[in-house]
């Protein structure tokens, strides 16, 4: 066995993904489970996460021959609205179960920063079915957005497929700013749009199914002004949501990270000009890991006592539930 190790976590929709290590090395075990953490009156349900969590570090703990799991950072989607019995529970089962002395629990948008920045003052965008901003000069957090489908995530995966169906129903009804491209694409992916209405009203993952249809948006968007606009509307509101976190001095860098931004330039190319037009006094740069590899980062410098990120319980609580 080796000297004392860390455990990492990244509670997001699809399951838990765990990393176990030593500070200074490279992860050297990783599993992930395939069920989310539930939530319910008390919000993240603190003992089904840990019903998934303390047999998945405990083996991996063995595979990587770690002997103690002295610090754990565990991300959690929703964490800074629905994390109240994760800070009441979490420290004392941790410490119980796994022996950890310090824990820091994170919203998954710090995760995310960590990730793509570092411990550097900037802001970075997050978007897949969702999207939030968040930002730090390293004396405060700034969150924008992250308000969910039906009052916010403007310029996110759900949004934008939003857009593109109202685009494809516009062009069923003859009305003006329809599709045809848009239109045909809604129909070979969902079916005659008339039926829309009844297929996603009911659904509790709406903003999946929305966010589904974004990619059709993005495949349209070289041919069709109507879809390469919506992108640019995209563009422009996570933008807005980088502008007002970013830090206003200095030099700043700003990164975007998730899923949506797979679509590649229809919807980066719009969002590089934004960027330098609102922020011309940041420095856009790539992500350099996801919010795993944030909790990886968050866990290493805790574990060295190098932790330089500003704390705030909704969005970075750290407490040590024995030393110091």
């Amino acid at each position: 066995m080796t000297a004392p190790g860390y455990l990492a976590v990244d509670s997001g929709g699809s399951g838990l993904r765990v990393a176990v290590g030593v500070p200074g090395r490279e992860p050297s075990a990783q599993r992930e489970t395939r069920e989310p953490v539930r939530t319910g009156e008390r919000g993240i349900d603190p003992a089904h996460l840990m019903a998934q969590l303390v047999p998945v570090a405990r083996a991996l703990a063995t595979e990587a021959g770690v002997a103690e799991l002295d610090t754990a950072v565990v991300g959690a989607a929703g964490f800074a609205s629905l994390g109240d019995a994760l800070r009441a529970e979490l420290p004392g089962v941790l410490a119980r179960e796994l022996g950890v002395r310090t824990l820091a629990l994170a919203a998954d948008a710090v995760t995310a920063y960590v990730g793509a920045l570092g411990p550097r003052p900037g802001a970075v965008v997050a978007a897949g079915t969702g999207l939030i901003a968040i930002g730090t000069d390293l004396t405060g957090w700034r969150r924008a957005d992250g308000w969910g489908h039906l009052l916010g995530d403007c310029g996110s995966g759900a949004w934008i497929g939003r857009a593109g169906l109202e685009a494809a129903l516009r062009a069923h009804d003859g009305r003006a700013g329809g599709s045809a491209p848009l239109l045909t694409c809604a129909e070979e992916q969902f079916g005659p749009v008339r039926g829309l209405p009844g297929l996603l009203y009911p659904r509790t993952d709406r903003a999946a199914v929305l966010a589904s249809f974004a990619p059709r948006v993005a495949a349209c968007a070289a041919h069709d002004p109507v879809a390469a606009d919506i992108l640019r509307a995209a563009a422009g509101h996570m933008a807005d949501s980088a502008a007002a976190v970013c830090p206003a001095d200095g030099a700043p860098e700003v990164a975007f990270t998730g899923g949506l931004f797979k679509m590649g330039d229809p919807l980066l190319v719009p969002l590089r000009e934004e960027l330098a037009r609102r922020l011309p006094h940041a420095r856009q740069v790539p992500a350099e890991g996801d919010p795993l590899h944030g909790s990886v980062r968050i866990a290493t410098d805790l574990a060295a006592g190098r932790f330089t990120l500003p704390g705030e319980p909704a969005l970075l609580y750290v407490v040590r539930t024995q030393g110091d």
